[in-house]
């Protein structure tokens, strides 16, 4: 490492360092620990991750005192075979997971047999949810499949996590372009199915930002929302004035982005008791009750 980014890095963590003690310290207070809803196990395709094996996972979460980690795998977005990323995340979670780590199943409703994969995960794997990637995958929320797959979660009752994107659109690599999701057909085909729970997974400026009256929309059809991509100065505050009824989770999309920026967005936003304890568990653990 090159003297100056040693000294940058230093000094930073110096600085944040208060604030991260005071997170922790206010999630803690909240009386159920923290729950992270965005995680990952493997490599994503195009970046080095340090997070070498389940076990570096699971020592960071414990570091910053993460009590539950719903973890899917990049394995899921690019390779073929679904039910071999599946079996493989839940023996990691199994095995070096030390209760923390929960595993949430791909499921790509574009391939034969999608309806096996959910079966596995929910029955064999005993996962409480499952993780899509529609802009990978190809299709969108609009999509008849999309709407047969989180009728049979609703059945089965287990939350659907929909990545609205994995990696900003200025920094992907050309041959893995991937537009982001589009979430806005999800408010009529959750109207159709009162019964499915459904969480965004980094649906940042697109829907949280701003004043977007989608956001309005989707939190009265149930739809859950996390974090991790949300960057406004003060933005959980902002979001929780502009729509008081959403369901907002504690997310972080590590190890692609660093887990202590999620947590100093609990130290930036004044936040009552409750509503600090609705982020860091209670609407977590009510999705997947």
């Amino acid at each position: 490492m090159e003297r100056r980014t040693f000294l940058s890095t230093a000094a930073v963590a110096v600085a944040t360092a208060p604030l991260l003690r005071s997170a922790q310290a206010a999630s803690s207070a909240s009386g159920g620990g923290l729950v992270d809803t965005n995680i990952y196990l493997s490599h994503w395709a195009v970046r080095h991750s340090w997070a070498q094996t389940p076990r570096l996972v699971l020592e960071k979460l414990r570091h910053h005192r993460v009590t539950s980690a719903w973890v899917g795998s990049f394995d899921g977005v690019l390779h073929t075979d679904i039910a071999g990323v599946n079996a493989r995340l839940a023996e990691d979670c199994a095995k070096d997971g030390g209760g923390v780590l929960r595993p949430f199943g791909t499921i790509n409703p574009t391939f034969p047999d999608w309806e096996e994969d959910l079966r596995r995960c929910h029955e064999v794997h005993r996962m409480p949810g499952v993780r899509l990637f529609p802009n990978y995958h190809g299709y969108t929320l609009d999509d008849g499949r999309f709407a047969q797959l989180l009728d049979l979660a609703a059945r089965r009752g287990v939350l659907v996590q929909i990545a609205l994107s994995i990696e900003d659109d200025r920094s992907q690599n050309p041959v893995l372009a991937a537009a982001p999701v589009q979430p806005a057909p999800l408010v009529e085909v959750m109207q159709k199915i009162p019964k499915a729970r459904v969480m965004l997974l980094n649906s940042g400026a697109r829907v949280l930002s701003g004043n977007n009256p989608l956001l309005g929309r989707l939190a009265a059809a149930g739809v859950h929302f996390e974090i991790a991509t949300l960057e406004t100065v003060a933005g959980i505050e902002a979001v929780l004035q502009r729509a008081p009824g959403v369901r907002l989770s504690f997310g972080s999309h590590a190890p692609y982005f660093y887990m202590e920026a999620a947590l100093l967005k609990l130290q930036e936003s004044t936040l009552t008791p409750a509503q600090l304890a609705g982020i860091t568990h209670g609407n977590a653990e009510a999705a997947i009750a």
